[in-house]
């Protein structure tokens, strides 16, 4: 049998039940157990919406709110036929007429308005308030919340399937408050029809009473006034507790836990304020003419409250976190090793950021390392270490720092309580603008109270964990050479030894070293060429490996191999890949002013302003392909690629440089311009090496 089928079929029955419940007369012991019912469920909705931990829990909670309405409207429908018709309405109403308001009809219709008041007036009207805002904002904001998922989907932070969900948060988030704003109406409408019913029943019946029952006016007030007020208070208390949820699904904001254990964890930590409280209570009772004893019991036990809660140890922190303070003994050997020797990669913290690792506050910084080194081993090929996650007394508030064996590679800040925010406007927003540490954006910290403001105005808004790991990519990228250790570099032999053993016999026969390897996976790193095919790698040193020794000749033989992948990641989404070509007079010279350095490489012997002159041309070329929306790669042969891509790398010109023998079948090459040396471009006094 479906579930949903089923539960379908019941929701229809159950609407189509409570619609006949207006119709067809009902006896009283029907009516006493369906009064039993109403009340029994508006416990439940309470309770639902105290222990949920989320408003999206009670997602149904709006068409919930109109089903309980309709019931409880039929309800009195019902009883206001049956108090008319019989003179009495069940047990049920008996008992809230009699026992609950004491037998006293203005005791009970005070009591009954009282509710009303404070259903009508208080509740209803400040839920339906929150719920109108809620979704305002919640609209307004859809678009910088996208757009945040976005990010992190592109920064690697979260996969497709997380970003899905999130967007359908979003969605549902929406769609909720947006129902809710309606919902409330019902809730409104419900407390007037309260109202008018009961002076109906009270009036009806004290006419029917006289009129039709031959009753005295005093037995008719007496008997309808009862049955009146026990029948207000018996459907109004269920909608004052369908009321109180409302506002509160409304008002709850996302957290970890239930609501009672928010509100504990959160006042608890709060334990100052307990004994300032109970000292201030205290002062009270020994003002004149004020009770001392209640006041100084209710302050004397706030006090002992807050030195309990002082007491309470911390809560632990996840162990991958903050590195202990103290240790079994300081002088051993072993943890004397450990801490001299450098982390190949570290994140210092400031002591007010350590609410980012600590997962029992909401800080999730380290599982989202833990995804990002994921991301960066599918990416790049390397499985980078584990970045061990520390405070730094030294660094000021709101201070982070990325650290490469031991020495820092970056610094930026992540203050607490604030959001980064970058945007066209940000002179709309308060606060000084600074430079995002990734790409170099103009954006601003924002207070997280003032987020709403940034969102409507089509802002980018970025979390600090976001911030924080971004960076950490970044950083992780331009280190990867330095990343890959040589230990790591056996281990992926052993792997693919493991699958692929003829390829490492191969490499063992050319006799090079792991070593060696090292460095031509080092070089490819260096020039952002992942190294996740790594059996063709091994493949292709091992079998040049018996030609020749050099690290750089090794490099560019493996890329030859990878150059379908290398051209495919420079090419567009529909696989152009715009080039930049060299003038054959330019190629010619550059190439007879190689000279061997002392290391082995290659190194240009112009004249300074030739040099400069050359420069000068890959920039402007490169500026004006980037104007025109393209990432340009600069083709030439492969003697020249090397050289040329150091020098261009040297003077800061963001350009790949690729060889003919690197360019896959399945691209398409378009050529965006020529790098070319006019006379008017070199300096009188010189002249090329060729003419």
């Amino acid at each position: 049998m479906n579930p949903s089928r089923t539960g379908g079929g019941l929701l229809s029955a159950l609407i189509i039940g409570v619609v006949a419940l207006m119709i067809i007369p009902l006896p009283a012991p029907v009516l006493d157990f369906l009064l039993s019912i109403n009340v029994a469920l508006a416990v439940t909705l309470l309770l639902t919406t105290i222990l949920s931990t989320r408003s999206l829990d009670m997602a149904s909670f709006p068409s919930l709110l109109l089903i309980a309405t309709l019931f409880r409207l039929a309800l009195n429908v019902s009883s206001t036929r049956l108090i008319l018709t019989t003179g009495s309405a069940g047990s049920v109403i008996e008992a809230f007429g009699s026992f609950v308001v004491g037998g006293s009809i203005i005791v009970g219709l005070v009591v009954f308005l009282i509710l009303v008041i404070i259903q009508f007036v208080v509740i209803t009207n400040g839920a339906s308030r929150v719920a109108e805002v809620g979704a305002r904002f919640t609209l307004d904001a859809m678009p910088g919340k996208q757009m945040a998922i976005d990010a992190d989907l592109g920064a690697g932070l979260i996969d497709e399937e997380t970003a899905r969900t999130r967007r359908q948060d979003i969605s549902q988030e929406a769609d909720f408050y947006g129902a809710m704003d309606g919902a409330s109406k019902f809730v409104k409408g419900d407390a007037i029809a309260g109202v008018l019913i009961t002076v109906i029943n009270l009036v009806g019946g004290m006419v029917i009473g006289v009129v039709e029952q031959g009753m005295g006016f005093g037995a008719a007030v007496d008997n309808f006034s009862r049955l009146t007020v026990g029948d207000g208070l018996v459907t109004q208390v269920p909608a004052l507790l369908i009321s109180i949820a409302s506002g509160i699904i409304v008002t709850r904001a996302a957290g970890g836990s239930d609501l009672g254990s928010d509100i504990a964890a959160q006042i608890g930590a709060q334990h100052e304020a307990l004994r300032y409280g109970g000292i201030a209570v205290i002062g009270l009772g020994v003002a004149p003419g004020l009770p001392f004893v209640p006041l100084a019991a209710v302050g004397g036990t706030m006090i002992f409250m807050s030195r309990r809660l002082a007491r309470r140890p911390p809560l632990p922190v996840d162990a991958e976190g903050l590195e202990p303070e103290a240790a079994p003994d300081p002088d051993e050997a072993e943890l004397l090793a450990g801490e001299i020797r450098p982390e190949p990669l570290g994140l210092e913290l400031s002591v007010d950021m350590v609410d980012l690792v600590d997962p029992t506050v909401g800080g999730d910084l380290l599982d989202r390392v833990r995804a990002l080194r994921r991301k960066l081993a599918l990416e790049l090929g390397l499985i980078i270490p584990a970045v061990h996650t520390r405070d730094n007394l030294d660094l000021l508030p709101g201070e982070y720092t990325i650290l490469v064996h031991g020495v820092e590679m970056a610094r930026g800040r992540a203050p607490a309580g604030h959001v980064l925010v970058i945007s066209d406007r940000l002179d709309e927003l308060p606060g000084p603008i600074e430079t995002e540490p990734v790409f170099g954006l103009p954006a601003k910290w924002l207070p997280i109270e003032q987020r709403v403001v940034a969102e409507t105005g089509e802002a980018t808004i970025i979390d600090r964990p976001s911030v924080i790991t971004t960076h950490l990519a970044e950083v992780v990228r331009v280190n990867a050479p330095d990343l890959l250790s040589r230990q790591e570099v056996k281990d992926l032999v052993e792997l693919v030894r493991q699958t692929d053993p003829a390829v490492v016999d191969e490499l063992v026969g050319s006799d090079l070293t792991i070593a060696e390897l090292q460095r031509v996976l080092q070089e490819l790193l260096a020039e952002g060429v992942p190294i996740r095919d790594i059996v063709r790698i091994i493949d292709v040193v091992g079998e040049q490996g018996r030609i020749t020794r050099n690290v750089r000749d090794l490099t560019e033989s493996v890329r030859a191999a990878l150059g379908p992948s290398i051209s495919a990641r420079n090419a567009t989404a529909d696989g152009m890949l715009p080039v930049l070509t060299i003038d054959p007079v330019l190629e010619h010279d550059l190439l007879a002013s190689l000279r061997e350095t002392n290391n082995g490489g290659l190194d240009f012997q112009l004249e300074p302003d030739v040099l400069q002159a050359v420069i000068a041309a890959f920039r402007t070329k490169v500026n004006e392909v980037e104007q025109r929306g393209l990432s340009p790669v600069v083709l030439t042969s492969r003697p020249l690629r090397r050289p040329l891509r150091s020098l261009l790398a040297l003077t800061e010109i963001q350009a790949p440089v690729l060889s003919m023998e690197e360019l896959g079948s399945q691209v398409k090459v378009e050529t965006q311009g020529l790098v070319a040396l006019t006379p008017e471009a070199l300096p009188q006094s010189t002249r090329m090496i060729s003419t």
